[in-house]
């Protein structure tokens, strides 16, 4: 908000006014925001915690309410949504490059190294198993 107002010529003094006004409006919330774009972004795009986090940080939001809106995805929810997510591109990493491929999908996605690697040789496993 800030930027824009700035963008738009307002003076500094009115635009500290402008967000006092609107925080204590309610307009501004950016606990509310976070969680609601983590949300969305994990459930619509497939992001993990990674790319999520720097998206919130590229948008002035300040660490702890990046961190509380992380905080309720466990590592099994972020593994499962990373196999959905490769199920649906339809990568069954049975090659080195299918693996390859989906190793970074999951890496620009924004997930853990770990956890994607994982993803994939769980992936692997269920096509060696079908």
């Amino acid at each position: 908000m800030r930027a824009w107002l700035a963008e738009h010529e307002v003076a500094e003094a009115e635009v500290e006014e402008v967000i006092a006004l609107l925080v204590e409006a309610g307009a501004i919330d950016d606990a509310s925001f976070a969680r609601r774009y983590a949300e969305d972004k994990r459930n619509l795009a497939g992001w993990g915690p990674d790319r999520i986090s720097k998206a919130l940080q590229g948008r002035g939001v300040a660490r702890e309410h990046i961190d509380a809106a992380l905080s309720g995805d466990d590592e099994a929810a972020q593994l499962d949504r990373a196999i959905i997510l490769l199920g649906d591109r339809g990568l069954t990493c049975e090659s080195e490059r299918e693996r390859e491929r989906a190793l970074g999908l999951l890496v620009r996605r924004g997930y853990p190294l770990e956890l994607a690697y994982e993803a994939v040789r769980k992936v692997g496993r269920l096509a060696d198993a079908a």
